[in-house]
């Protein structure tokens, strides 16, 4: 019987030095794994990308509608990461390649450092810290004060800010919120009437919101101007969020009181480039490299769910978890032949079929009569959509029919097809 395209052959790269956990899994489950410490540079990228079957990023990298375009054998993206806006989604939906994340995993440790955050700035330990490795002993408690009793403004009550809610309030503080959604507050948490609302009465306001249109420049100098004076701003969501000119100028005339920033507008690839703000050098703000969910329980837990969720879905086709794919998740095949034991007559594993195609009118049907011209018989069919994109599974008992996936790829609107055996 013919078999799949072996596991050791199909060539996984990992980028931006994803955790071992993840390469491990991977090499397990069978598969040729070659890891990459950095994001390359666009002309080592193509490269890379033009042969694998499966790549794995990080934030840094980033996949353009062109760039995916020009790698034919690639089948899915691995983002090792929570956002997945370094890539270009409606080019891999259109190319029927599923991108999977890891988008919960770092949930604490962005909590964890906000909340460290929050008492690093009401302490000054910053600057307090640069001046005794300065020689200088600053011991006062001029501009030093408890959290206890302040107010937190979270906008984005997701995840990620629903946990430093019950963190926060934990340690005292009285939490505030807003959220284009609707959302349960948790423990004595509390509706701001408006974004605005939410700027005028908190003490720190601390930003847990995606990248998106809405959310570009979402705290620039009007909203900067309705914060208290001596207020507290954190951003650890995305670096389109804050307009930054705007803030070093809140900083410089003394109306806010400190910031952290871990994330900006325009970032350095590797280690290797020098960073730029027009924060930097100021005073009682934090400054960091987008660490808020580097810590090695959040890598690990994020390169443990992506690995799981690449290897089911190059195994089994299961898209569960895609983030621009219709979701479909799939019995494993072994046991379907197991159940199907006495029909199949010891005639082996069923077939999978995977195919991505347009979301048109017609095409199921011309894809079933593809397959009973072939006599295979369908003993299984899943089927989902997304918008313009449609994901169908077939299981076939076996046969003989090896050329099905060209069959079924010179339908109208069929993307690619893969067939396992």
């Amino acid at each position: 019987m013919k078999t799949s395209f072996p596991k050791d052959k199909i060539r996984i790269v990992l980028l931006e030095g994803v955790h071992d956990a993840g390469a491990e899994a991977l090499t397990e489950a069978g598969f040729s794994v070659e890891r990459h410490a950095g994001s390359p540079d666009a002309g080592t990228l193509r490269d890379l990308v033009s042969s694998a079957h499966v790549l794995g990023i990080r934030s840094k990298t980033q996949l353009t509608g062109e760039l995916l375009g020009s790698a034919p054998r690639l089948l899915t993206v691995g983002a090792f990461c929570i956002g997945t806006n370094q890539i270009d989604l409606d080019a891999a939906s259109g190319l029927g390649v599923p991108v999977f994340n890891a988008p919960f995993a770092n949930t604490r440790s962005v909590a964890e450092l906000t909340i460290a955050e929050i008492v690093a700035l009401y302490r000054r330990l910053t600057d307090r810290s640069s001046a005794a490795h300065a020689g200088k002993w600053l011991k006062s408690a001029a501009g030093s004060h408890e959290v206890r009793g302040r107010t937190l403004g979270l906008v984005g009550y997701g995840h990620i800010g629903s946990q430093v809610s019950v963190l926060g309030e934990a340690m005292g503080l009285k939490i505030l919120f807003h959220d284009v959604a609707s959302k349960l507050p948790l423990g004595n948490a509390e509706h701001a009437r408006s974004l605005d609302d939410l700027l005028e009465r908190s003490d720190i306001v601390s930003l847990h919101v995606p990248a998106t249109e809405t959310t570009a420049n979402l705290i620039g100098p009007r909203e900067l101007a309705m914060m208290k004076p001596g207020a507290m701003l954190i951003n650890n969501a995305r670096g389109s969020v804050v307009d930054i000119p705007a803030l070093a100028s809140a900083l410089k005339s003394g109306h806010l009181g400190g910031a952290a920033l871990d994330v900006f507008p325009a970032e350095p690839a590797s280690t290797d480039q020098p960073f730029e703000s027009e924060v930097q050098g100021l005073p009682n703000v934090i400054l960091t490299p987008h660490i808020g969910g580097s810590t090695q329980e959040a890598q690990r837990a994020i390169a443990q769910e992506v690995a799981e969720k690449v290897i089911r879905f190059i195994d089994h086709g299961v898209t569960t978890g895609s983030v621009n794919a219709p979701e479909v998740d799939l019995p494993d095949q072994a046991r379907i032949a197991e159940q199907r034991a006495d029909d199949l007559d010891g005639g082996g594993r069923p077939h999978r079929v995977l195919n991505f195609h347009r979301n048109e009118p017609g095409f199921l049907s011309a894809l079933n009569e593809v397959v009973a011209k072939a006599g295979a018989n369908v003993s299984g069919q899943y089927l989902r959509t997304r918008a313009e994109l449609g994901y169908v599974v077939l299981d076939v008992d076996p046969t003989d029919t090896h050329d099905l996936a060209d069959r079924i790829d010179a339908i109208p609107g069929s993307i690619r097809t893969r067939v396992l055996w």
